[in-house]
């Protein structure tokens, strides 16, 4: 047999083993997590590079409850004094201290972002080789199941259902804290649509940063394109802040999270319109009529007008989908470390945002996800045929 024939047969066992993996397992608190592991790397080349290039951390890390409580507070002065001192300099160049500081602090950020791409894809190539050594189909099951832990359809789902149900129950305190698991605002001023809402929010965005945008990686290269994407979004998530200790050492890993996430967020958004058109419709009332929802017309009209409505160039592309196709109004003024953030609202709402709207969003994200699995099945099994 062919070896790119073979290479393409193995690739759809693969997503196969995958979505099994992860439809069947999901990710359950007990399992250790390949994301865990690349996260003790990227916390060990952080504390290996600014010690080498002399760029400390505005704080170190707090090693009890109580040192945890006062980190924290230092870190919301410590930002809100760097933005006031961004308003009364602004305009005024930066000592040459202070960017030589900043330069080394960005070069330390690059350089992490290196050694962890490098370790991580370099470990996985090792294993998949290893277990290939000892019989094909090991190889093959375990690039599987990685592939499976690192997506996170059921996980998602899972953890939007762990805010709707509260919510259904009455219970606001109880939803309040399951939603601040899934979220990096404040949530002690949330209400309960602003709780729904923000499960929403993060059910749509993580549609294509936990499902189809490793998916679509993996489709291409298989584990190894899938653990290099989690890398780069893993580094994003614990690096990528405009705060103190990360506004230049994040840097590295905040483009580069844009760049992999570019394509996939735009292909996610684009069959997340066609889901609109799956069978299974709800209906609501808009404005005193009954819609039924998701409404695809409304889904694409609104990706359209709003997708770059965001300081991010991919996270709107599926926020402004599911607003539309949902008829909601997300987004806004949002609160991180006391203080608001203004954001651009996206969608046209009409009405307000209600616990089964994160059963919406859930379904919408599923119908996505297998369009895109459908989709590279497909074009795996062409490329196949091919040859």
């Amino acid at each position: 047999m062919d070896f790119l024939q073979q290479s393409v047969q193995n690739r759809i066992i693969v997503l196969f083993i995958a979505a099994a993996v992860d439809l069947l397992i999901g990710d359950p608190h007990w399992l250790w997590h390949p994301v865990q592991g690349v996260g003790s790397l990227i916390s060990f080349f952080e504390k290996i590079l600014r010690r080498i290039l002399a760029v400390p951390p505005r704080r170190e890390a707090p090693g009890n409850k109580e040192a945890a409580e006062a980190g924290k507070e230092q870190e919301k002065q410590e930002e809100k004094r760097v933005k006031q001192e961004k308003k009364e300099k602004q305009g005024v160049d930066p000592s040459p201290a202070e960017r030589s500081f900043h330069t080394r602090e960005r070069i330390a950020g690059a350089l992490m972002v290196l050694l962890v791409l490098a370790v991580s894809t370099g470990l996985i190539f090792i294993l998949q080789t290893a277990c290939g050594r000892i019989r094909p189909w090991l190889r093959l099951l375990f690039e599987g199941v990685l592939c499976g832990r690192l997506l996170a359809l059921r996980s998602l789902g899972e953890a939007g259902y762990s805010v709707r149900d509260p919510l259904l129950r009455g219970d606001i305190e109880g939803a309040r804290r399951a939603v601040s698991m899934i979220v990096g605002r404040d949530t002690e001023r949330l209400d309960e649509e602003g709780i729904a809402k923000a499960a929403v929010e993060t059910v749509a965005e993580n549609t294509s940063d936990g499902v189809t945008a490793p998916l679509f990686y993996m489709i291409l290269l298989g584990g190894i394109g899938g653990i290099f994407y989690k890398a780069v979004n893993t580094m994003d998530s614990m690096t990528g802040y405009r705060n103190a200790r990360y506004m230049y050492f994040g840097t590295a890993a905040a483009r580069l999270d844009d760049v992999m996430n570019f394509i996939p967020a735009r292909l996610t958004a684009l069959f997340m319109i066609l889901a609109c058109y799956l069978p299974g419709k709800d209906s609501v009332s808009v404005d005193g009529k009954t819609i039924r929802i998701p409404d695809g017309a409304a889904a694409c009209r609104i990706w359209r007008r709003d997708r770059l409505k965001s300081p991010s160039p991919n996270s709107a592309q599926t926020e402004s989908v599911c607003a539309g196709a949902l008829h909601l109004r997300l987004l806004g003024d949002t609160w991180y470390f006391g203080e608001v953030h203004r954001k651009a609202e996206i969608g046209d709402g009409g009405r307000s945002v209600e616990a089964e709207d994160i059963t919406r969003s859930v379904r919408l994200m599923n119908r996505t996800a297998f369009l895109m699995f459908a989709a590279g099945i497909l074009m795996l099994v062409l490329t196949g045929l091919m040859q």
